[in-house]
This record gives structure tokens, sequence and C-alpha cells, in this order.
């Protein structure tokens, strides 16, 4: 995935660490240690010294989204799944089942599909297009925050690229972790991409409607995902059952930051 999008480590040439000082573009420890293993050339002084700067710009920009997040009295939330597990559809119902205000940073390689669905339907979206990069960063998401309207704001959802590999590695200055799997693409996906799951404060097993259409074990998601992550917790989610939409925005409520003065 990552050779793709052009963050690989290998491709940090002279060039490329030019533009990462720029943009911000970075990795986080995970990936970093897996490229180090597979690419030993790498694992010398001064490219060691570029890793960290590029790790440390990311973590200092997602600080500064979180403060700026804070300071609005507003609760932060990274959405991440495979691509069509429901994370617009689930966004885009959810003001049926809620009183909170939300607002929604779409991210997508082209296209502002998602972002449009949603400012439609009366809720404050902003799209971020990144072309190749399969995930978001701090530095996109700080981007997005200077066009996205936060006043009376109680969320804001950062709905990530779909990918269940790479947007697991970037802190994007969110306070929690909400990942989507749904029914149609199988309960095997959870132990084949455990670092997503991992972490994960909230699971949300989607278009449950179809479970009896498909060979998807909900015991045995629940299973994997306890062995993995024992403190995620994990609802079971279709958009035509009122009731588990209630059980989401219960969850986020539970979960809002308190008020400045408030206890923790």
């Amino acid at each position: 995935m990552c050779k793709d999008c052009g963050c690989s480590l290998p491709r940090h040439s002279a060039i490329q660490q030019e533009h990462d000082h720029h943009t911000g573009h970075s990795h986080d420890h995970s990936h970093i240690h897996q490229q180090l293993h597979t690419n030993p050339q790498l694992n010398d002084k001064k490219t060691l010294s570029v890793i960290h700067k590029i790790l440390d710009k990311n973590d200092v920009e997602a600080a500064h989204n979180r403060a700026h997040f804070e300071a609005h009295h507003i609760t932060a939330f990274n959405l991440m799944s495979s691509p069509g597990s429901g994370k617009t559809t689930l966004l885009e119902h959810l003001k049926e089942y809620t009183k909170l205000n939300y607002a929604v940073i779409e991210g997508d390689l082209e296209t502002s599909r998602d972002a449009d669905r949603l400012i439609a339907k009366g809720i404050k979206a902003h799209q971020i297009q990144t072309g190749s990069a399969c995930h978001l960063d701090a530095f996109m998401v700080h981007g997005a925050l200077h066009h996205l309207p936060l006043e009376g704001v109680d969320i804001c959802f950062v709905e990530n690229v779909g990918n269940l590999v790479c947007p697991a590695s970037y802190d994007v200055g969110t306070h929690k972790n909400i990942v989507l799997l749904s029914v149609p693409e199988g309960d095997d996906k959870i132990e084949k991409y455990p670092v997503m799951f991992r972490r994960a404060d909230l699971v949300l097993i989607t278009k449950c409607d179809l479970l009896p259409y498909f060979d998807f074990s909900v015991d045995e998601a629940k299973t994997q995902l306890k062995k993995l992550n024992p403190n995620t917790q994990i609802l079971e989610v279709s958009i035509k059952d009122g009731d588990s939409m209630h059980a989401v925005a219960a969850w986020l409520n539970s979960n809002l930051r308190p008020a400045s003065g408030e206890p923790q």
C-alpha cells in the first residue's frame, strides 16, 4: 500500500525528504521499523535522523490539531475501514438519532462525492482529496480545519481514506478511533489486519441486516477482537435498525470529552 502512495521509506531521496520537510508527510514507528527490517540499507545514522524528524513533525501537528479541537470544546473521532464498509452512510443517518451537532472531514483519493452527500443532509463537511495517498495525516487534517466552521459543533469525525492498513499508523489529532467492519467483508479481516483493530476504541460491525446472506460469524469476530484488543467495545449496526443506531449515538455521547473545568 505505502509504496503506491509515495510514502514508503525507500523513496525518501533528497528530493523526497525536502518534499516531506514542507508537507509533513510522515510514518509512525510501526511502519518505520518494518521498513528498516526489510531494507537494512536504510539503517544508518543519517537515515534514522531523517526518519525521527518526519515522525516528530506529524506528532507535533497531531497535538496541535487536538488542541484546536479542545479549544472549541469538540471531541474528534477517526473513522477507519476498508472502502464500502458504510462510513459515509452511517454519518448520513446518524443525524436522525442524536441531538449532537457534528462536522466531518472527508478523505478520499479523488472527487468530493462523500462530502457532497453529507452537505446535502445539512451536515458540515469538507473534502480532502489526497491524490494518490492512501491515508490522511495530521497536516492534511490541519489544512481542512481552516475550511470547516466549528462553532456550535460537538463532534468532528475524520472519515479516513478507505484502507485497512496505513490509516491506523497515523495520528491525525483525534481523541478516539472507530473502526468499521462490514458483514460482506467477512470476519477474517480482523486477523488479517490486526494493527487497525488493535488501535480501535470502538468497532462497529456494519450492515448486520445482511447477516442471513453472508458467511459471517459475529461471535467469531468478537472473539478475535477481544484477543487483539480486550478493551475495545463492539456494536452490531444496521442503518435499518433504529435501536442499533441509537446505541452508536449513546456511545458517542458517553465518550465526549468533558467541558473545560469538568473532571476527566
